[in-house]
């Protein structure tokens, strides 16, 4: 067992930092104070390879392990955890394209993809269907070459701005194996898309509801085969949920950087806070969880690039632990910087609402509870 990155690994890791520092933090504050969505800058991104990860090399990926995803969604959102996590999302949808999708599928988007001329959303959630995935309920009839589709989807990243939608809908009966994929253009007659949501944060990137009355698309679209869509979409989210924890682990890793430059130079009661044991305890909590939870990331990725019949369970501990760690450590660092953590001058209360929604996406962090517990009782887990 090596702990250690490889050669390729620490290249890309540093490039992935180079770049997240270079162009991602100088201009975070902006995009997230006016809700800007950086296209010109993750069109960057994409000719670093970051577009298509583990996309095949055939249509422009980079053909990458879900391991190497982890290392670099750590560095990208130690610049900006907003943009980074849309870039996420990006890649799980591509992925599904390139994964399940005919060579019809794939010869149409991924090349445009791989990009970012073109970003992709991902359609699952549902105004009455949020954990309770399997009970969608936007509907595609058959009607000649084409599906027609009827129904919502809520919450998505990229709503109203990506160019496709990989959107789960119900082809069949009420049950999971009901549900398809399908790959809907953002110019298919019938599709449209409610006002952009006000959050708390993730402010670069755009989240809008997309709707579909009698939406056109072609069944040449069809990603995977009819009942293969609630497979397909979680197995998106064993990756999806790898990736929305790294980024936590990026965001947090920043927030305790800058709480270790803060209590050096701060001083009080005549010497730097730093210097107090409290604080001193503190930074160590902070750092050894970080790690902890950077080492499930990376198990869990190298459980899933293995094919590990249990990586789900661990796919899902990770997560749970890696957002919850996260988001308290970028917590912690604000209150290490007392009132100027809770200004906009300084990054971190930016850092705290940036990553509260990553214990939310993907599922839940009780969803996990939930796919967790139900691995261990079925003998999962066990060492």
């Amino acid at each position: 067992m090596d702990f250690n990155l490889s050669e390729d690994q620490a290249a890309f890791q540093g490039m992935a930092r180079s770049f997240a520092a270079e162009v991602f933090a100088p201009n975070a504050e902006k995009w997230d104070e006016e809700k800007i969505f950086p296209v010109a800058e993750m069109r960057k991104a994409a000719e670093l390879g970051f577009a298509g990860i583990y996309v095949g090399e055939e249509h422009g990926g980079s053909a990458l392990s879900r391991l190497d995803a982890a290392i670099i969604f750590e560095e990208l959102a130690s610049g900006c955890p907003s943009t980074a996590a849309f870039i996420s999302i990006h890649n799980m949808a591509s992925w599904m394209i390139d994964r399940f999708g005919s060579d019809t599928v794939r010869e149409k988007f991924l090349s445009r993809l791989t990009t970012m001329e073109h970003f992709a959303s991902y359609c699952l959630t549902e105004p009455g269907s949020g954990s309770d995935a399997a009970a969608l309920r936007t509907k595609a009839v058959r009607d000649g070459d084409h599906y027609v589709l009827n129904g919502g989807k809520a919450f998505i990243s990229g709503g109203g701005k990506a160019d496709v939608y990989v959107t789960m809908v119900r082809t069949g009966d009420a049950s999971a194996s009901g549900i398809s994929c399908i790959a809907v253009p953002t110019d298919a007659d019938g599709i449209s898309f409610g006002a952009q949501e006000r959050k708390m944060g993730w402010n670069s990137q755009p989240t809008a509801q997309v709707l579909f009355d009698d939406c056109r698309v072609p069944v040449e679209n069809l990603v995977g085969n009819e009942g293969d869509g609630f497979k397909i979409a979680m197995m998106g989210l064993d990756g999806g949920r790898l990736n929305i924890g790294a980024c936590s682990i990026g965001a947090a890793r920043a927030a305790l950087e800058l709480a270790q430059d803060y209590t050096a130079d701060r001083k009080q009661f005549g010497k730097p806070i730093a210097s107090f044991q409290a604080l001193q305890f503190k930074l160590a909590d902070m750092a050894t969880e970080l790690e902890a939870a950077r080492l499930m990331i990376r198990q869990a990725a190298a459980k899933l690039d293995a094919k590990d019949p249990e990586a789900t369970l661990y796919c899902a501990m990770a997560k749970r632990f890696a957002t919850d760690v996260g988001f308290n450590v970028c917590n912690e660092a604000l209150q290490l910087h007392g009132g100027y953590g809770y200004l906009r001058d300084f990054p971190l209360e930016r850092l705290v609402r940036d990553t509260r929604v990553h214990q939310i996406l993907e599922g839940t962090n009780e969803i996990m509870r939930v796919v967790i517990a139900r691995k261990l009782a079925d003998g999962q887990g066990r060492q």
